[in-house]
């Protein structure tokens, strides 16, 4: 009988059960809706991306200077190890001729069997020929005693120079360690800041550069070369260059004619207004390319004076001055890491190349936080 009864019917069976079902997935649909939109992250404002394409690349100048800075002391054990190697080589082949020279005497005792003087007096029938045969020998031995301290001078000097190789060897390799990692530092912020800048919509692309060229005073759109390249789609033209410092020396800042104080601070103002448009590229020295340091280096190497390669050591190249004292041709240096360079021209103005994207321009002084000023040549 117990076999043949109903089965109980489950409280929330049939309708009322699908019923349920369906307000509980409902339920935690909505849940994970509030959910996840109470953490999702607002959309930046144009204004916050540029803040932080800002920072991006001034880290990426930081940057910049210490890969500059590590690539010329690579540059410096470089040279110094091949000097050291070609020296090991030149004082090894004089080695091997002192040794060779060695050699000969040495089979030439053997031949004449090694007999005691004495002996070979008394054996000669030509006593005169012998003494003077003697003298010659004792003369040889002389060159011989002196060809042995050659060649141990030569070994000691050889195994020093090997030494030393090793040493700027090692040198060489930390330098070139640090190089690569402050390269990737390099390319990191700037990725980091192009990924930012790709981000934007057509219309705040648009405000964005509408701010930079506010910024510059330059009316350029802020397109163009990317770093690490070799600037091709970048440069601007003679005319936007020309119009680029007509619109500065507008902004402003222009107070008249300023005289270079020397004929070499004009002609490294000359020369940098000559680099007019040229695309700035990171780690770049010219002639078709600048970083900012690059960009100083060249203009006063153009003038005849040679100046260290980062901001940091430049800045330390000439005679302190201050805001007040600026001439054209001066170093004026920016930020309190000294990671920034121009080239002032006077009116409260520079030329500098500015960051990635930006060319070589005429900008206001004040655009930057002074660092400090150095007077060079």
């Amino acid at each position: 009988m117990a076999a043949h009864r109903k089965p109980k019917q489950s409280p929330l069976g049939g309708q009322a059960g699908r019923t349920a079902a369906t307000l509980a997935l409902a339920s935690a649909a909505t849940a994970t809706l509030f959910e996840g939109s109470g953490h999702a992250e607002p959309r930046p404002t144009t204004a916050q991306v540029k803040d932080k394409v800002d920072r991006l690349y001034e880290e990426a100048e930081v940057a910049t200077e210490r890969y500059n800075g590590a690539k010329e002391k690579a540059d410096e054990a470089r040279a110094a190890f091949e000097r050291l190697r070609d020296e090991a080589a030149r004082r090894t082949q004089r080695l091997n001729t002192a040794r060779d020279g060695l050699g000969t005497m040495a089979a030439a005792q053997y031949r004449s069997g090694g007999l005691d003087p004495a002996v070979q007096l008394a054996l000669t029938s030509d006593p005169d020929r012998y003494l003077e045969r003697a003298a010659l020998a004792e003369k040889a031995a002389d060159r011989q005693a002196a060809a042995v301290s050659a060649v141990r001078r030569e070994l000691a000097a050889v195994r020093q120079l090997r030494a030393e190789s090793t040493g700027r060897l090692d040198a060489l390799r930390g330098h070139e360690t640090e190089l690569r990692r402050q390269k990737a530092a390099v390319l990191g912020k700037l990725q980091a800041a192009r990924t930012l800048l790709a981000r934007l919509t057509t219309e705040e692309r648009a405000r964005y550069e509408a701010a930079e060229a506010g910024r510059d005073g330059s009316g350029h759109d802020g397109s163009g070369t990317t770093a690490g390249t070799s600037g091709t789609g970048g440069t601007a033209t003679a005319a936007t260059a020309t119009a680029t410092t007509r619109a500065d020396r507008s902004s402003g800042g222009d107070r008249g004619p300023v005289t270079a104080p020397n004929a070499r601070a004009a002609q490294a103002v000359s020369f940098a207004h000559a680099q007019l448009g040229k695309p700035y590229v990171w780690g770049a020295t010219g002639p078709s390319a600048y970083d900012c340091s690059g960009l100083t280096q060249a203009a006063w190497r153009a003038a005849g004076v040679s100046l260290p390669r980062t901001t940091y050591t430049q800045i330390n190249a000439g005679r302190r001055v201050s805001r007040s004292q600026l001439a054209p041709g001066d170093l004026i240096f920016f930020y309190s890491g000294i990671s920034h360079v121009g080239l002032y021209i006077g009116g409260g103005q520079m030329i500098h190349a500015p960051r990635p994207g930006a060319p070589v321009r005429v900008a206001p002084i004040d655009e930057m936080p002074f660092a400090g000023a150095t007077r060079v040549g």
